[in-house]
């Protein structure tokens, strides 16, 4: 079993499967809570430009020349990161997927300069909840409450020194990650 990470666009159709998952779990979730339009109209938020380079990035976690997973990020500020759409097939949960997508955000994001990342989840995701807070964020709201009081739920991270050091990536950048 090979993993590999794809740098490309929200528009590649490897991407497809992912993100009409990711739409439909949102929906399940959530339901029009948000939005009369539901999850399409978040997943449609953003154009595909938002998360190229020079000022963002988007992955997909390859297995077997499969989408299994991937996230993106653009650009918050001068020195902070967004991830959005961090996301592994449901089939294949629990297998430490999402960490991968994580860690390897994280070393993109400070390749391209940033030092700090910036991200938020849903009141209805403790998975992902649980995931952030494991990984090192710092929760910007207070985890003994009711998460719904907040409906979005934002959370922080430091990239450190290493983060000063840019590095140019072509989105259609591979790069192989070895999982035995």
């Amino acid at each position: 079993m090979s993993d590999t990470f794809l740098y490309t666009t929200p528009l590649d159709p490897r991407a497809k499967p992912l993100i009409d998952e990711l739409t439909y779990e949102y929906d399940k979730r959530y339901g029009s809570y948000f939005s009369e339009a539901g999850a399409v109209e978040e997943m449609n938020r953003y154009p595909a430009e938002a998360f190229a380079p020079p000022y963002g990035n988007f992955l997909l976690l390859l297995r077997n020349g499969e989408a299994v997973g991937g996230g993106a990020f653009k650009q918050y500020d001068d020195h902070t990161a967004e991830f959005k759409r961090i996301w592994t097939r449901s089939d294949l949960r629990r297998q430490g997927l999402a960490v991968k997508v994580l860690v390897e955000l994280e070393q993109q994001a400070a390749r391209q300069g940033y030092s700090r990342i910036y991200l938020t989840t849903g009141f209805r995701q403790p998975e992902a909840v649980g995931l952030y807070l494991k990984y090192g964020y710092t929760a910007l709201f207070d985890v003994d409450a009711d998460p719904e009081i907040y409906k979005s739920l934002p959370f922080e991270k430091q990239l450190g020194a290493h983060a000063a050091a840019v590095i140019p990536v072509q989105p259609s950048l591979q790069l192989a990650a070895d999982h035995r």
